[in-house]
């Protein structure tokens, strides 16, 4: 299930890459020292099909967010340790790992780079036309950002 799961994470984010066509540019999300670099960007319909690196360096974290669509990631290097806003991990992610994160403001939840050397995320967002790839939430009070 897995391993059928990476697959068609792995094939939607090619997908949409090869939509396309390719296109680069750089982009800073909110979190402290967190880079993007846009891979590809189509829209289809009223939906954006965008597909991200999302490099954290050790010690960093997202911020807390949620997002307008679903996404999926695959980690590419490093280790995600992902925490929902009761606190509680709900996932720990290392290389070669997919992740899919549903949307709404009832999913507000934190990325963090727990580890010692940079991780590095592929992630497809698929969001409503014009949507941000994030929306900022306040800490819903746990004792790290």
């Amino acid at each position: 299930m897995r391993n059928a799961f990476r697959t068609a994470v792995t094939g939607a984010v090619t997908t949409a890459a090869l939509l396309a066509g390719g296109t680069v540019a750089q982009a800073t999300p909110a979190g402290p020292g967190v880079t993007a670099k846009l891979i590809s960007q189509t829209t289809i319909g009223d939906t954006d099909y965008t597909v991200r690196e999302i490099t954290i360096p050790p010690g960093q974290a997202t911020g807390w967010h949620y997002h307008d669509g679903p996404l999926y990631g695959i980690v590419k290097e490093g280790t995600l340790s992902h925490f929902d806003s009761s606190c509680a991990s709900d996932g720990v992610y290392r290389k070669g790992s997919t992740i899919q994160e549903p949307a709404g403001a009832g999913n507000v939840h934190i990325g963090r780079n727990l580890g010692k050397t940079p991780l590095v995320l592929d992630v497809l967002y698929v969001l409503p036309h014009g949507s941000p790839f994030s929306e900022d939430a306040p800490n819903p009070g746990c004792p790290f950002e």
